[in-house]
């Protein structure tokens, strides 16, 4: 233990001078289930400037309990009970390790806030925000609700209560679109005036040197054109729409294939239906696939496709319109809110095989056209949703929660 606490007290003299933020995420880099931890990366690089940024997570494995990567401080704990089958008491436990964590580093290290990510950490923001008497700032980045559509299981109704708390008991909420907003309002009696909408942010992936030796046994059809989609193999993110469509896509366009790739539930599932539908020769499945071949599909492909039900903001659409590529997503939730249609992208009505097939035919049909609104994509990710732009407005909220406080601790 005397080793661990001088190993933090020199580490912290790298940043002296700045205050210092605790992120509480369940996932972090290279530890990637979803989105949220991309999120949570994006966010703290940019906020490093300003901050002294250390970030509380889940150690999925082998991986280092403490070290400083990119200016960041990154503390691992493992849940207590890390063996049990049970995702809430599993849920548990982590919320337990954390909070033990958190009172470790609590002894030499003086948290302005505390940003909680998602009702995963939610027991351990709240009991930190009671005992250290500091601010709470939660990002809630989707909600039982919508993922579900309603509320219908005891796990769903706990799920739910667990949000609920964690958004009443927060001082600030942040949420990624518009459409998150007002699905948070319409779930939760909190104040408007307690929310803030800041979108998600991407940075630019690297630059690769052999991008085709990184698709090796991915079944990448050599003069095929490619659709590519990934997300998590669940029911909210519309992979059977594209399933469907494949039959039409596979008549009309007979040298254009798709690669669908994600973990998840629904993965055999999704691989059976294509089986089915006799278009497992064109639809391909890989299962998980690293960063580095995820950038290299999207370099490769014609344009991607993100046909979700439900999409709180869906940062995948910026990675592909980041990479240069024209992005089809539904016409739904946060991605109305980077897409324009026929300029930075294409609207399909969501769960409508025909109509992802009607964009996917106005691409196919016409580069010169894909190609300009991969370009037009490009200059709006990179313009409107920088990490640097993203980290300055989640500043103005930390900076402007901490000013309330201090007014309210004068009356």
């Amino acid at each position: 233990m005397m080793e661990t606490v001088t190993a933090e007290r020199n580490k912290n003299t790298c940043h002296k001078g700045l205050p210092k933020i605790l992120l509480i995420t369940w996932e972090y880099p290279p530890h990637v289930v979803g989105g949220l931890s991309r999120h949570v990366h994006g966010l703290a690089g940019g906020l490093k400037q300003d901050y002294e940024v250390h970030v509380l997570t889940a150690n999925p494995g082998d991986l280092s309990s403490s070290e400083l990567k990119d200016g960041i401080y990154i503390h691992r704990v493992k849940p207590l009970n890390e063996k049990d089958p049970n995702f809430l008491h599993w849920i548990l436990g982590l919320n337990l390790a954390m909070e033990q964590k958190a009172n470790e580093l609590t002894s030499f290290h003086h948290f302005e806030l505390i940003h909680a990510h998602d009702w995963l950490v939610g027991a351990c923001g709240l009991s930190l925000k009671e005992r250290l008497q500091c601010p709470l700032i939660t990002t809630i980045h989707a909600t039982e609700y919508g993922r579900n559509n309603g509320i219908y299981t005891e796990l769903q109704k706990f799920i739910h209560r667990k949000e609920e708390q964690l958004i009443l008991g927060s001082d600030q909420v942040i949420v990624c679109s518009e459409y998150m907003k007002g699905e948070v309002l319409q779930q939760f009696a909190v104040e408007s005036e307690k929310m803030s909408v800041i979108a998600n942010g991407i940075s630019k992936e690297p630059q690769l040197d052999d991008p085709d030796s990184l698709l090796e046994g991915l079944q990448v059809k050599k003069g095929g054109r490619l659709i590519f989609s990934i997300g998590r193999m669940v029911r909210e993110k519309g992979f059977d729409t594209l399933i469907e469509a494949a039959p039409i896509i596979k008549e009309k366009y007979p040298d254009t294939y798709m690669i669908i790739a994600g973990k998840g539930p629904m993965l055999e599932a999704h691989r059976k239906k294509a089986k089915e539908l006799n278009v497992d020769d064109v639809i391909r499945f890989p299962g998980f696939i690293n960063d580095m071949q995820r950038v290299a599909l999207f370099l490769k492909c014609e344009f991607a496709v993100f046909p979700s039900h439900y999409e709180p903001f869906g940062i995948v659409a910026l990675e592909a319109m980041i990479a240069g590529k024209p992005a089809i997503v539904s016409n739904t939730g946060g991605l109305k809110g980077i897409v324009k249609h026929g300029f930075s992208g294409l609207f399909m009505t969501p769960g409508d095989p025909g109509s992802f097939a009607e964009q996917a035919s106005a691409l196919l049909e016409d580069p010169k056209a894909a190609l300009t609104i991969g370009r037009q994509g490009q200059k709006v990710a990179e313009s409107l949703f920088s990490w640097g732009r993203i980290s300055e407005e989640t500043k103005r909220v930390f900076q402007e929660t901490l000013i309330s406080q201090k007014l309210e601790d004068l009356v």
